[in-house]
């Protein structure tokens, strides 16, 4: 089953308020067979980062809410409740807002490719410290935009 199909978006749309209520925004819903049984991934982030206690928080309450609507129907499943990862793409708004200060590749819909520091973000795009020099993009302009891991980031300190 397609992370697209009706199930899932019937189960995102129910999710979403209980994990609102949590202080968690939804990320993504992902249902796949998995034998004879399915696999729901559920993504949540939030603003300063997702704790070991909100995922537990978050999964008694995506389990509550599946359990109360019957939205898996009689198969099996495994639910698994996750944070958002430094490898899911950068699409919306507070995504930047929530690595600011990071280092990211940004590929532009012109072919062109972008890395810098994320800067001031706003609901239309991005200002990045590229090489020490701002550089503003717009989000319609960028096609795929990744966090890079740093493992000697300039200005962290050691102690």
């Amino acid at each position: 089953m397609s992370p697209f199909s009706p199930d899932s978006s019937r189960i995102t749309d129910a999710l979403r308020d209980p994990l609102s209520d949590l202080g968690l925004d939804l990320e993504a819903v992902e249902l796949t067979p998995a034998g004879k049984r399915r696999v729901l991934r559920v993504a949540v982030d939030k603003d300063g980062g997702v704790t070991l206690d909100d995922i537990a928080e978050a999964t008694r309450a995506v389990s509550q809410e599946l359990d109360d609507d019957e939205l898996m129907g009689e198969q099996t499943y495994t639910l698994e409740v996750t944070s958002r990862g430094v490898d899911r793409p950068l699409t919306q708004p507070r995504h930047w807002r929530r690595n600011h200060d990071r280092l990211v590749r940004a590929n532009l819909h012109d072919g062109s490719q972008v890395t810098g520091r994320v800067g001031a973000s706003d609901d239309s795009g991005v200002t990045l410290d590229v090489a020490g020099a701002p550089r503003r993009l717009e989000y319609d302009a960028i096609a795929k935009a990744l966090v890079q891991i740093e493992f000697n980031r300039p200005g962290s300190q050691e102690g």
